[in-house]
């Protein structure tokens, strides 16, 4: 990367792209004195309970960003990263990771953007997780959720892009949370596709520790989004927006990946 970059500087770097800490190290060492200001995004999932022994938080508080610290959190660049079956198995860890070696590494300013999941663009949203929900309402078929569904929070993808751009023109470092206000829990999102759709979902209850749809989650680990807000972003709710993300999936051809 050293030797692609040669003796190009740049304002700020935008990484969307890093998943591990051996990457994060090869990036530092690369961008190290080349530009002022180094932006990194993560994801909501560094909260998540079931990957890491994080403290617990009652349900209904919203989890803030010290609740993992990347200026104390272990790195092991000896883990097998590069196997790919590994990386996604561990997509959280590798996450945090990244984070803490940026945080330690100096050279520019850091800050890491912790993501909400992200909806909207119709086939942009290439994971296909709004089209699990909006395929099966419209043709009848089973949602499988939990028992008792807890809340999470999402960011239209064009609210996280103006949040990027904000964060590379600032000075503030560290991690930042990204979601849009108000939390929604996997029958709020049926809900809503099903007043567009015109069909009702139907859902199927699964048991303890079985795998349910996607945003359908039994352990709490929603973000709050206030230190964003008091470094000066606004952010949309989520219901303003969301309606808009179904209709777009609505209209699109059904997704290979749901």
């Amino acid at each position: 990367m050293t030797a692609a970059l040669a003796s190009r500087s740049f304002d700020v770097v935008v990484d969307q792209v890093c998943y591990t800490p051996v990457q994060a190290a090869i990036a530092a060492r690369a961008f190290a004195g080349r530009t002022r200001r180094y932006v990194m995004t993560s994801t909501i999932e560094v909260y998540d309970p079931a990957t890491a022994a994080l403290p617990a938080v009652p349900p209904g508080t919203p989890v803030p960003e010290e609740m993992v610290d990347p200026a104390t959190w272990l790195v092991a660049m000896d883990l097998p990263w590069h196997d790919n079956v590994y990386l996604e198995a561990h997509y959280a860890e590798g996450k945090r990771q990244a984070e803490a070696v940026f945080a330690r590494a100096g050279g520019f300013e850091f800050t890491s953007v912790r993501s909400a999941h992200v909806l909207g663009g119709g086939t942009q949203e290439f994971t296909g997780r709004l089209a699990h929900y909006t395929e099966r309402i419209t043709q009848g078929e089973e949602i499988a959720v939990h028992a008792k569904a807890l809340p999470t929070v999402f960011i239209h993808y064009e609210e996280l892009a103006d949040l990027l751009l904000w964060a590379t023109m600032a000075d503030f470092t560290g991690p930042l949370n990204a979601c849009s206000d108000g939390p929604l829990d996997v029958r709020g999102l049926a809900a809503t596709i099903a007043a567009q759709a015109g069909r009702e979902p139907v859902y199927r209850t699964v048991p303890a520790g079985e795998e349910a749809s996607p945003f359908s989650f039994d352990r709490h680990y929603a973000m709050s989004n206030a230190r964003a807000k008091e470094l000066g972003f606004s952010f949309s709710r989520t219901t303003d927006w969301l309606p808009g993300a179904v209709a777009e999936t609505l209209t699109t051809e059904p997704s290979p990946t749901a």
